[in-house]
């Protein structure tokens, strides 16, 4: 890397700012006290803010950029983003955004980093990917528009079943780890991602959630699957439960090709991962939020393993866990009697089933502080087993990445 640009100027969040100017840094870096003097000085300027104050940001310092420099961001939704450039910056800037898709905490090495060239020469946008090949990741040329979809199709529905299990169980009162019927097999994974998410912030999903047109009707099919899957349990509905459940399956596994395909994820894996003890005998669950996503899925036509090459680890693992379920015909046949049948997690659905509806509705009405307050209740309440649930997790990550 020595061939390229120095030194980096950079504008640390607020609070970092002024511990940051008062310390002896690294050679070569350079912190600044406001944009303006970063986008002076700067021949390829990163933008990594909210996609939520991405405008108002862009608006306050692009005017100020330096002629023929190249631009990009870090946003998760790149819609409101490629906007605010096109809108506040001068027509000599150069434009290749990007996006690391993983969470904080995930070594980026071999993970997927999608770059945008939206207004650039072959010059600038090979400055670009030999800048950000210092990850390690595996870099993906994607237009805008495809990047917003692709995300919405690997990541808003996953973090929205995710904030549903934990708003449910902070609803019931309830440690799921504490309970053997939430300990072992595909419940780890459950507990396991759901405290990992809640241990972020809160911004690190609402943008992506609320800025992206097509997360916003992921969200909301996701949400009505739901709703019309316990409707049927409630009912007592078997025999249409179970034609609905196995079409949406068969489009998802059969038509995908996956049949024959070793499974992503097995018992011993599953079990590996736990915050509890693992009981001698596992208790039957109808796994609603599993059957509501593959049903989602199949209701907006979407073939998850097409975007594999951009998934994440959170749904590489989301999708482990499907598939596990579904291409075992004796567990899902069991899930189906025990959705009619077995009242022992009727409760919990009740309330799973409220809060798809509730995230669904933030998002729907663009509530950013809404979904903060919602977040941020439910992080404090599970805070104390964030440490564990990290490290298990990061555990977890690395066995799926192994296999995938």
């Amino acid at each position: 890397m020595s061939d390229l640009p120095s030194p980096l100027h950079v504008l640390p969040i607020y609070h970092l700012r002024r511990p940051l100017l008062t310390r002896s840094l690294a050679k070569g870096i350079v912190v600044f006290e406001d944009g303006y003097g970063v986008s002076r000085s700067s021949d390829y300027i990163i933008y990594c803010v909210e996609a939520e104050t991405i405008d108002k940001v862009v608006a306050e310092y692009g005017r100020a950029t330096k002629k023929g420099a190249i631009v990009g961001g870090q946003t998760s939704c790149k819609a409101p983003e490629i906007a605010a450039f096109e809108r506040h910056l001068p027509a000599d800037i150069e434009i290749v955004s990007c996006h690391s898709l993983h969470g904080p905490n995930v070594d980026p090495k071999d993970q997927p980093l999608v770059v945008i060239r939206h207004r650039a020469s072959q010059q600038s946008f090979d400055l670009v990917t030999r800048i950000l090949s210092c990850f390690g990741s595996k870099q993906v040329l994607l237009e805008a528009e495809a990047h917003d979809r692709i995300t919405a199709d690997t990541q808003a529905v996953t973090h929205a079943a995710f904030l549903s299990m934990g708003t449910a169980w902070r609803a019931n009162n309830q440690f799921p780890w504490e309970i053997t019927r939430y300990v072992g097999g595909i419940e780890n994974v459950k507990c396991n991602i759901t405290l990992r998410i809640y241990s972020n912030k809160w911004h690190v999903y609402a943008g992506l959630a609320i800025l992206n047109p097509d997360a916003k009707k992921q969200i909301r099919q996701y949400a009505e699957s739901v709703t019309d899957l316990f409707k049927l349990m409630l009912g007592g509905h078997k025999a249409e439960l179970e034609k609905r459940i196995k079409s949406a399956g068969d489009f998802v596994f059969t038509a995908a090709g996956r049949r024959g395909e070793p499974l992503l994820l097995s018992d011993e894996v599953l079990d590996r991962f736990s915050l509890g003890n693992v009981p001698k005998e596992r208790t039957p669950n109808n796994h609603l939020s599993l059957l509501a996503m593959v049903d989602c899925w199949w209701k907006l036509g979407i073939v998850p393993y097409d975007h594999m090459i951009c998934s994440t680890p959170l749904f590489r693992l989301w999708l482990g866990v499907t598939e596990y379920l579904f291409r075992k015909p004796g567990l899902l046949d069991e899930v189906i009697v025990i959705a009619v049948e077995d009242n022992t997690f009727r409760s919990d659905d009740l309330e799973f089933t409220f809060a798809a509806r509730g995230w669904s509705d933030c998002v729907s009405f663009g509530d950013f502080s809404s979904y903060q307050d919602r977040f941020e209740q439910i992080q404090s309440y599970f805070a104390p087993r964030f440490p564990e649930a990290t490290r298990v997790g990061n555990e977890m990550i690395n066995v799926i990445l192994e296999k995938t």
